[in-house]
Formats: C-alpha cells, sequence, structure tokens
C-alpha cells in the first residue's frame, strides 16, 4: 500500500507543475513519475484526487490523442474537466481535440 501512496505522491507533485493553459499526457506524466509504460496508474491517481481540491490540477491531463478520456465512472467529470480547461484559454477542435502542438506542457528537466 505505502508503493501505490508514494507513485500518487509523485504523480501529484508533478501534476501541480503543468501551467495554466497547458495540458500533459498520462504517459508523460507516468515517466516524469519514473513510471514509464504505466500511464494507466497516472489515471487511477487522478481519479482518485477529490474535485475541490485546486491543489492538484487534475483537468489539465488528456490521454495521448489529446481528448479528455471519457468514462462512465466519473459522473459527468468529463464535461467538468473540458469547460476546466477551456475556462483557461484551452481550445478543442470540432472533434473535441487540444492541439498538442500547442497547448502541451514542456517542462524543463
Amino acid at each position: 500500500m505505502g508503493t501505490k501512496n508514494n507513485s500518487y505522491d509523485r504523480i501529484y507533485e508533478i501534476v501541480r507543475q503543468i501551467p495554466k493553459g497547458q495540458v500533459a499526457t498520462y504517459g508523460q506524466i507516468a515517466e516524469l513519475s519514473n513510471l514509464a509504460g504505466k500511464a494507466r496508474v497516472v489515471g487511477y491517481a487522478l481519479y482518485r484526487v477529490d474535485l475541490k481540491n485546486l491543489d492538484i490540477p487534475w483537468q489539465r491531463v488528456v490521454n495521448a490523442k489529446g481528448e479528455v478520456s471519457n468514462s462512465p465512472l466519473r459522473f459527468g467529470t468529463d464535461y467538468l474537466q473540458r469547460s476546466l480547461l477551456e475556462g483557461e484559454g484551452i481550445c478543442f477542435s470540432d472533434a473535441d481535440k487540444i492541439d498538442l502542438r500547442k497547448y502541451l506542457w514542456q517542462p524543463k528537466l
């Protein structure tokens, strides 16, 4: 159990660094968290974030296609995620995609 919490803490630490108006992918966060190939772990960690916890900008993490990953388990937060991103100035295409060439976060390593 401790390992999962440590992994989640690393994920949250990285996600907190994504600037307003930019996004990262689940895979990108996994790599930066030393969890290469474990994008789903990032998804699980972000699923557990309390939506009222504004300290972790979970909405800034999208899939590798530049889309909000829709899930019936999120009880409508897919729409909330898009709304929050649009509020930060991120535009979606007619196909509901974010242009990752324009909005993808490039952390300074």
